[in-house]
């Protein structure tokens, strides 16, 4: 978790939006799916290189190959066919959470540690570039962790400045044109996932540390709404949050090892849990295939397949 920064610094400081929490209804205690749902579709314990404890991960657009990050800055491209992985880089003394591939095949992945934005222009040749390397003009980052990319090219990116007790955190934007800004500037409980909605209306944002899930309007002119408390999760650790090919909003649990489907108006769904948390171990982040969900597992060296076809009705 990241430090708070002091309140009299600027990169510390925070307005006070507008905030509204609805009543929400507990997850079911009962998983839709069995557990035989789930196997592990690339074991990267006995690989070369390893896999070092993926967090965030995403689909190449072009040749479907799966890339994630690992825990010492890596960046892995996995060919899930051939079964082999490769390494595509690596920022030293860094740490690689969440990543995403725009619609122009780039990766774009984040450094919590360098407090970085890469990114890669897969297939050009062309190096790896950064785009926030340390603050957005006076505004420090200090974990930068999660990120969604619309089919435009705009980026939405969680900061977990932040706890259950201050709240800090912030959503920052970085346009097409590859401006940044701090678009939201909390409070956030530890801001984990980002997924924006179908309709482009709405960048759900899971708080970690509050146990809850939260949305903010995105507005017509692109700034930010008020933050609207949706979902609260009892002893549930929300971390990564996806959209499923059903249109539904699904969140990966760091603990327990659970997946959750979020309903309208703050009903919860348990899909899927792994009570030993084994197969699913310390899940972070998801992405649809068809009916499958890949996940990461921050807990072990694997990614895990969930088939959903039985859920996505």
């Amino acid at each position: 978790m990241g430090k708070l920064l002091p309140r009299g610094t600027k990169g510390g400081q925070r307005r006070s939006p507008d905030f509204t929490t609805r009543k929400t209804a507990l997850a079911t205690s009962t998983p839709l799916l069995p557990t035989s749902n789930a196997r592990v579709i690339f074991d990267g314990f006995r690989s070369t290189p390893v896999l070092d404890h993926a967090e965030g991960l995403d689909l190449d657009p072009v040749d479907g190959s799966l890339w994630c990050g690992g825990e010492a800055g890596q960046l892995y491209r996995i060919d899930l066919a051939a079964n082999s992985i490769e390494l595509i880089d690596q920022n030293p003394g860094g740490f690689t959470l969440g990543l995403r591939f725009t619609n122009r095949r780039e990766v774009i992945w984040l450094d919590a540690v360098r407090c970085q934005v890469r990114r890669l222009a897969v297939g050009t040749g062309r190096p790896v570039e950064l785009l926030v390397d340390g603050a957005i003009g006076d505004h420090r980052l200090v974990y930068p962790n999660a990120l969604d990319v619309t089919a435009d090219g705009v980026m939405y990116i969680s900061d977990s400045d932040g706890d259950a007790e201050t709240g800090g955190g912030a959503i920052y934007r970085i346009s097409a044109d590859d401006t940044a800004e701090v678009w939201c500037p909390g409070p956030f409980h530890f801001a984990n996932g980002v997924a924006v909605s179908p309709d482009g209306q709405w960048l759900y944002v899971a708080e970690s540390a509050s146990r809850a899930v939260s949305r903010v309007a995105i507005l017509p002119d692109g700034s930010a709404g008020p933050i609207e408390r949706i979902w609260t999760l009892g002893n549930r650790v929300p971390d990564g949050l996806a959209f499923g090919p059903d249109g539904r909003l699904y969140a990966a649990c760091y603990y327990p090892s659970i997946i959750l489907r979020l309903e309208a108006e703050g009903g919860v769904t348990t899909i899927y849990e792994d009570p030993i948390g084994h197969t699913l171990s310390n899940p972070t982040n998801l992405v649809f295939v068809g009916t499958e969900a890949l996940v990461a597992n921050l807990g072990r060296w694997h990614i895990t397949s969930i088939d959903m076809r039985p859920v996505l009705t």
